[in-house]
């Protein structure tokens, strides 16, 4: 597995300032053509580096302590397996510590998204495995997490 960054804090800027300086562009950031094909390798150099990403099309990293939980063995997508070892390492690799206990501890140092670890997010939508996340999300392609009723 991927090292770590430290300092979830500073990522978490980080997300929030790409967040604003890509906002005013939101018309060009659709699915298709040059523009994608460059974020799909920035994002895949980028994120792929610093969290091992598995280019989903669908970045949660802000709502799980920015680690990837597509780095999970089982690629559970909203929290641990019932086989977290008591040493919080991971069930299918034990010398891995668990993605969620990451995710879990890291969060904790986000003041601005550490919350969203406790949120459910939506099922994985395998239609978008490669593609650009900054783009589905800006053009609407990723669904809203679910409502509790």
């Amino acid at each position: 597995m991927k090292r770590l960054p430290g300092r979830p804090h500073l990522l978490e800027i980080s997300y929030v300032v790409t967040r604003r300086l890509l906002a005013p562009f939101r018309s060009w950031l659709r699915p298709g053509g040059w523009i994608e094909w460059v974020f799909v390798r920035a994002e895949a150099a980028g994120k792929g580096l610093l969290f091992g990403c598995r280019m989903c099309g669908q970045c949660v990293l802000h709502s799980t302590g920015m680690t990837c939980p597509m780095t999970c063995p089982k690629n559970l997508r909203n929290g641990p397996c019932g086989g977290v070892r008591p040493d919080g390492n991971c069930e299918v690799i034990p010398e891995m510590p668990c993605v969620w206990v990451q995710a879990w501890e890291r969060s904790k140092q986000m003041p601005l998204y550490g919350a969203e670890i406790l949120k459910l997010l939506p099922p994985l939508n395998g239609s978008l495995q490669g593609s650009s996340a900054w783009i589905n999300d800006f053009g609407g392609r990723v669904a809203p997490p679910p409502a509790w009723k």
